[in-house]
Formats: structure tokens, sequence, C-alpha cells
């Protein structure tokens, strides 16, 4: 998910809805008529959780009951999780034996396709966050010993878990309620929050990925070089892709990936690529939560369709998915290979870099076939 997008577009829509004056800060970013600016309304976790608060549209609960309450008349209540109400490894929890034994059972010609794009400078990013490599020396070090052994190390700067082919960690969105700000399993931000790492829900906390993956090729049923901005994948879209490609519909633990053909815009028009995309909405999120699947994945850096079903609740599929039910979303995956070759069942492969406190991970995942 991009909070840059959040400034640029959805504010702008959001103020020309409501018709209300903006200032500015003196670093240009927006200030709410209540002084809270839009870095800070993203920092406080409150914009993951916007379908909640859109939809309350008023009452504060003033206990920890009254706020469980009016979660449960807005989005459902969602904790404790199904594994206990201190688990932190949501839907990566489905990854069972059986599911492994399953999805090696989709090689057959051993095929392996890499799925997340190369990390370098100049892939798109979300407003302030950075890819930045540097060579200290050259060479780094040396000489040692006899044969004169030489090295070079790298220094690595940017926003590791959230920036080119990206995983998203269960610490990444939270929604309010009331006042407080809750998470995967009800955990708050007191719980959670931490200046140098998440305290709870880091991405060291999610367990390996070995399972089946689906390819949805929305983009083959529909036609065309790809899907437009802002296109809602429909039921009546998967059902029709399903059909198509003669699979499955998705079962507990799986990975289900989402081709729209947006990919083809990466570092060759990033402020387009940025500006939004297609994806599903809310309504094959919720679909998908009620299968079970352990990640989400796709070729757009949100997996859902920006806008979206609803304008007013932007990344609602993130809410959907990460804090409600515990399911993984992988982004920016390269699918166009696995879609040349109509590869749309295989074994994939992914396995998050156990980052202490991290909020997400790299995202170079593979598809085994």
């Amino acid at each position: 998910m991009q909070s840059e997008w959040l400034r640029r577009y959805f504010t702008q829509q959001h103020h020309e809805h409501c018709q209300h004056d903006v200032d500015l800060d003196d670093t240009g970013t927006e200030q709410e008529e209540s002084g809270v600016s839009r870095r800070d309304f993203v920092k406080s976790g409150f914009v993951a959780g916007m379908a909640a608060g859109m939809a309350a549209g008023g009452g504060v609960g003033a206990s920890d009951e009254a706020e469980a309450q009016e979660a449960q008349n807005v989005m459902g209540k969602w904790w404790p999780s199904e594994w206990g109400p201190e688990d932190q490894a949501g839907a990566s929890n489905r990854i069972t034996p059986a599911k492994v034994l399953e999805a090696a059972s989709l090689i057959q010609k051993g095929n392996i396709y890499r799925m997340g794009m190369i990390l370098e400078a100049g892939v798109p990013v979300s407003g302030a966050r950075h890819v930045s490599i540097t060579i200290p020396g050259g060479p780094t070090g040396g000489p040692f010993g006899e044969q004169e052994l030489m090295y070079n190390d790298e220094m690595f700067s940017g926003e590791i878990g959230q920036v080119g082919s990206k995983f998203d960690g269960l610490g990444h969105i939270s929604a309010k309620v009331g006042n407080t700000i809750r998470y995967y399993n009800g955990f708050t931000q007191e719980q959670v929050g931490g200046a140098y790492g998440l305290k709870m829900l880091g991405v060291e906390n999610v367990k390996p990925f070995f399972t089946r993956g689906i390819l949805l090729d929305v983009l083959s049923l529909k036609g065309g070089e790809r899907l437009p901005i802002g296109y809602v994948i429909s039921m009546d879209d998967v059902i029709q892709t399903m059909r198509k490609q003669g699979i499955d519909e998705p079962k507990e633990g799986d990975a289900v990936f989402f081709r729209t053909g947006h990919i083809k815009l990466w570092m060759k028009d990033n402020d387009q690529y940025n500006k939004g995309c297609p994806g599903p909405g809310a309504t094959v999120a919720k679909w998908l939560a009620e299968r079970k699947i352990a990640c989400v994945g796709g070729d757009t850096w949100p997996v859902e369709a920006v806008p979206g079903e609803n304008p007013s609740r932007p990344f609602e599929c993130h809410v959907i998915w990460i804090p409600m039910n515990g399911i993984h979303i992988i982004e920016n995956q390269n699918l166009e290979d696995l879609a040349k070759d109509q590869v749309y069942e295989f074994a994939w492969s992914f396995n998050p870099l156990p980052i202490k406190g991290g909020t997400g991970s790299p995202g170079n995942s593979v598809a085994i076939a």
C-alpha cells in the first residue's frame, strides 16, 4: 500500500466532496481542520481503518467492551484469532504438511518462475520512500593472505519491507475502532508500536510458505494490453477466469495471484503506475477470506483496485485481509512468464526475511511447476 496515493489523490477527492478548506504546514503537508496532518493520519494507522471510520460516522466507545461492540456493528469483531489470542503468525498457520505435499504434487516439469522484480534505484515508490545501494570502497577491503583476497560489501538504505516487490506483514495495517487502534488479533497500538521495530506482529513471526499457488489471469479474459486504472475485478470476472483456465476455486491455505498487466508500466511510467491500479474490490476480498487463503498477490502495488469499489474506503481490501483475517499480501509480482506459459496452478514458495520488528519483507517469491 502507498500512503502517497492517499495524499495526492484521495485527499483531493475527499476535499472536493466535503468542500472544506485545507491548510498546509511549513513542509507542505496538508493539515486537516483539526490540525492533524495527512502524514500523521497515515502514521496513526487510521487510514487503513477508513472503512470502519467512514461507516461508523460517530459514536466512540468509552470502554474496551463498548469499542468491541462498535467494531462488531461496523466491520465485525475480528479478534481473537482462530489460532488463539496470542497468535502473531496469521494465515501462514494454514501451511500444513498436507498443503506442502499438495503443492509438491503440482510440480510436473520442474520449471521455476521468479516472481519478484529487480530491486534497484528508480523503481516506483511511495512518497519519501527510497532505495539506495552503495558499495563502500572499491573494492571494500583486502588484500588478505598469500592469495591477496579482496572483497566487496554493500550498504543498503531504504524501507526494506515496503519497496519493490514486497510482502506485507501483519503489523503493516491497522484500523481505528473508537479511540483504539486495532491490529490483527485485536492487538493495540500500545502493544504493537515501536520506534525501533514493532514490539509485536513483526514479520519475523510469519511462517514460511510452500503451498498451492493460483494465477487468475483476468487480463487474458478481458483482453487488451492492461486493465484500466481503477478497474474493479468482480466475482463474475473471477468465476469466468477460473472456468476459462479450467482450475478449481481457491482452497484453505492457497496463495492467489491476480494478473492485470499493470506491471508493464514498471520503470516505464512510474507516475502512471502509482496513480492507481486495477484489482479486486471488497466483494472479492471477502470471498477469498471466506475460503481461508493464506496469501494474496498480484502485479500491482496494493493488489486491490484503487480507488476501489467504494471511493470513500481506500484500501478496504487491506483491512479485510490483514487485520481482520491475518491474510498476507505480496505486491508488485511479475506474473508475465506464468501467463505466457499458461501456468495457472503451481507450487508457490516464499520465506519472508525475518526482520525483527519489521512491517514487511522483500518479496522475491517463486512459482515451481
